[in-house]
């Protein structure tokens, strides 16, 4: 059985096994092999095979059919000769070699199916050109400009040319550069004047024009559509012909349309859903009754594409506002509060165990007054990085609020994990520790160093959401917060001291603790006991 073997010198090439009888060659998707460039003609040459010869013909193609490299118009072939159909190349067996692959099994080895045919996705795309035929729309009584007069192929070539148009319309585009897109498209498929997209402004409730092309040489001054006939369109939802729009009952008061000398139109409604976003409209300002039923159904099925495009580039352009805002407003939310709220909505108030961490800037009042307030913002802004994105998000803490220069952290809801005490410690260190890092910084560029003390208290307390429906912000109530303030009083800068209920969760005990004094805090009769961390 003979063979084409496309590209035979490629690592995987394309074979083709030529059946008894005629094989066509070319880049429509009739033909037996379908070769998608474009260098070929949609129906470019034929093979036939018999059971003594195999001939070649060329079928009037533009860029010929050659074999050995010498131009043919039919010829016989012999098992090793080269064809070539305009810039692709082929090599013709009458048998395969061992060294050639075989049709490949389907199913893996023993199946009984074997593929007889290969087609990638790319072989079947038609470019929208190869379609039309710019000179050919009025011969056929119509000004869609299709190649074909057969009344199957245009159909099939319609079908094809919506689909070309919905491959060009799918990609996000903004809103004006597709609307013009669109009229483009228009343009090159259909014979008209002028090409004109109205949309609905949702505020006037009116027609607003968006969008318009003009065919070369037609003059682009004044209204140039009939407001008449795009009101008409919109309020019923129907698309329209009109055979010379002058004499037309439906439109006898129109003065626009006796003013602009509108011979013929066709307007069609933007309609992806249920409700009419705008109209498509397209005119011709000379010739009467140009336009047929099969334009006007034609012109419908493109609005519709284009209506889905628009519906969909708005849902885009909306998907990425609300995006932009939704970052913006998780900002004011910590990490785990955004991830929680994500997952359940509006948090409710929960009772549970948290452990509690205040932070303060020593002596900041005094340090504030010797400075500049953009200075003292720009040095927070530095400060509550380092230590809520870099630490207390590390280590899977809740940042509960910022006090001027202070911040409270949770540990424990609205996730709660086995360490948290834990944790909530070692964020602590490592806040210390990267307070002797910023002074490094500070100290060469602002002429300023810091302390800051730290107190930590484990308990129970009300968690969830606080405020109205409108305004809300995650928090805790209860004494356990309250004290771990307290405490953050007791400590002197670069301390950090915990309390009994904390040290009590730490486990293992890995890190470093030393007892002091008990002590009396503000607001509390009982003497606390407070350990000091090491680091």
């Amino acid at each position: 059985m003979p063979y084409l073997i496309k590209n035979p010198d490629a690592t995987n090439p394309e074979i083709h096994k030529l059946k008894p009888g005629v094989n066509t060659i070319g880049r429509e998707l009739d033909n037996s092999i379908i070769v998608a460039d474009k260098s070929l003609s949609r129906h470019h040459a034929e093979i036939l095979i018999t059971e003594e010869r195999a001939i070649v013909t060329d079928l009037g193609s533009l860029n010929n059919t050659f074999v050995n490299e010498y131009k043919i118009d039919q010829c016989e072939l012999n098992d090793g000769d080269w064809i070539r159909y305009g810039a692709v190349v082929f090599l013709f067996v009458q048998a395969l070699k061992s060294s050639q692959p075989k049709p490949e099994p389907l199913g893996g080895e023993g199946s009984n199916l074997s593929i007889i045919g290969r087609l990638a996705p790319e072989k079947t795309r038609v470019a929208l050109h190869d379609l039309l035929d710019q000179q050919n729309s009025q011969q056929q009584g119509t000004v869609l400009m299709l190649r074909q007069q057969n009344a199957e192929q245009r159909a099939l070539d319609k079908l094809k040319i919506l689909l070309k148009v919905s491959q060009q319309l799918s990609s996000p585009k903004k809103p004006q550069k597709l609307l013009e897109k669109i009229l483009d498209l228009l343009l090159q498929i259909m014979n008209v004047d002028r090409a004109i997209i109205l949309m609905l402004n949702q505020q006037t409730g009116e027609l607003e024009q968006k969008a318009v092309k003009f065919r070369d040489g037609i003059a682009t001054d004044g209204q140039i559509y009939s407001t008449t006939i795009t009101n008409f369109v919109y309020e019923k939802g129907e698309a329209i012909l009109t055979s010379d729009a002058c004499v037309d009952n439906r439109f006898d008061d129109a003065n626009s349309i006796l003013a602009q000398a509108i011979r013929a139109s066709m307007c069609v409604p933007l309609k992806p859903r249920e409700q009419v976003i705008g109209v498509l409209y397209a005119d011709n300002l000379s010739m009467v009754n140009v336009y047929r039923q099969e334009d006007l159904e034609f012109l419908t099925a493109l609005a519709n594409q284009a209506a889905i495009a628009i519906e969909n580039a708005a849902l885009y352009k909306q998907i990425e506002t609300e995006a932009v805002m939704r970052a913006k407003f998780e900002s004011f939310f910590p990490e785990a509060v955004s991830k929680k709220l994500k997952e359940e909505g509006p948090l409710k108030i929960v009772d549970t165990e948290v452990t509690a961490l205040f932070a303060d800037i020593s002596h900041f009042t005094q340090m504030c007054s010797q400075m500049e307030p953009r200075q003292v913002i720009e040095m927070l802004n530095e400060y509550f990085q380092v230590m809520v994105e870099d630490i207390i998000f590390k280590y899977e803490g809740t940042l509960e609020k910022y006090i001027g220069d202070g911040l409270l952290a949770i540990w424990g809801a609205p996730y709660r994990q086995p360490d948290d005490a834990k944790r909530a410690v070692q964020a602590a260190i490592d806040m210390q520790r990267a307070v002797k890092r910023l002074n490094q910084d500070w100290v060469k560029r602002r002429n300023l160093q810091i302390q800051i003390h730290i107190g930590l208290n484990t308990g129970k307390v009300a968690a969830g959401n606080i405020g109205s429906p409108k305004l809300i912000q995650y928090g805790t109530i209860g004494d356990t917060t309250n004290l771990a303030s307290r405490i953050c009083d007791v400590a002197k800068g670069g301390e950090i001291l915990i309390s009994q209920t904390t040290l009590k969760q730490l486990g293992d005990r890995t890190i470093p603790v030393v007892k002091i004094p008990p002590v009396r805090v503000k607001g509390k009769q009982q003497l606390f006991q407070f350990y000091r961390v090491l680091y």
